[in-house]
């Protein structure tokens, strides 16, 4: 951003215009803190939000708070005249779909964590697609036997499903409400409190350490060493 955008705001429209403009131009949701480096101290970039939220009510855009920022986004009930401007997309099987839940739910969780959740095994396929799709990443590895990956979800994921943070996933009343959980749950049953909080658990330790880190580099590979390794290579 230019220095302009920093000064000479004479009116609290003048903000107003600027917050408009860098929320428009943004390919990401941008967060209050984000936002606040382009204004002058003592703007209070909060209020600006709401207002425009205010102003852009009635429009057929919305400015909602998404993925960890705020974004602009087509407003609900114009969807269904939108549908045929719409890509289709290959629908995520009912795995990826249960592998993603049980990510999005106890992350940091490893393949073999999931497989305990579900009660079968799944496919190195389905954590691929699931990267693919850039709603799931790999945390670290755990502090164990083998260091295997450990995974999570992503600030695309919340866009995605328009959620502002994890924890307005459903809870354990909501899910019974919907129909999602059988009526008839065994004794202590909880659903767990998400957090996707991207600093490393005392029981995980980075992707690769600095000798992993270091022998790429002395090899000079041409990929990045930060690349993909199944569960399978760790063995």
């Amino acid at each position: 951003m230019t220095d302009a955008a920093k000064t000479g705001h004479e009116s609290e429209n003048d903000a107003l215009r600027v917050l408009e403009a860098l929320l428009f131009a943004s390919p990401q949701p941008l967060g209050i803190k984000e936002l606040a480096l382009e204004f002058e101290e003592g703007v209070d970039v909060a209020q600006l939000i709401e207002q425009l939220q205010q102003i852009y009510q009635p429009r057929g855009v919305h400015l909602v708070e998404t993925g960890g920022g705020f974004a602009f986004r087509t407003a609900v009930d114009l969807a269904p005249m939108l549908t045929k401007y719409k890509k289709v997309q290959k629908k995520l099987s009912k795995v990826a779909l249960e592998t993603l839940a049980i990510i999005a739910y106890h992350q940091p969780v490893t393949r073999a964590e999931i497989e305990d959740v579900r009660g079968v095994q799944i496919s190195k396929g389905t954590l691929d697609v699931l990267l693919e799709t850039g709603w799931v990443k790999m945390r670290g590895r755990r502090r164990a036997p083998g260091r295997p990956i450990t995974y999570g979800t992503t600030e695309l994921f919340l866009s995605q499903f328009g959620m502002a943070r994890i924890s307005d996933l459903p809870g354990l009343g909501e899910l019974k409400g919907a129909g999602l959980l059988d009526g008839a749950l065994p004794p202590g049953f909880e659903v767990p409190v998400p957090s996707d909080d991207d600093a490393l658990r005392a029981d995980e330790e980075p992707l690769f350490s600095e000798e992993e880190l270091a022998a790429e580099a002395e090899l000079g590979a041409e990929e990045d060493p930060l690349r993909y390794k199944s569960d399978e290579d760790e063995i």
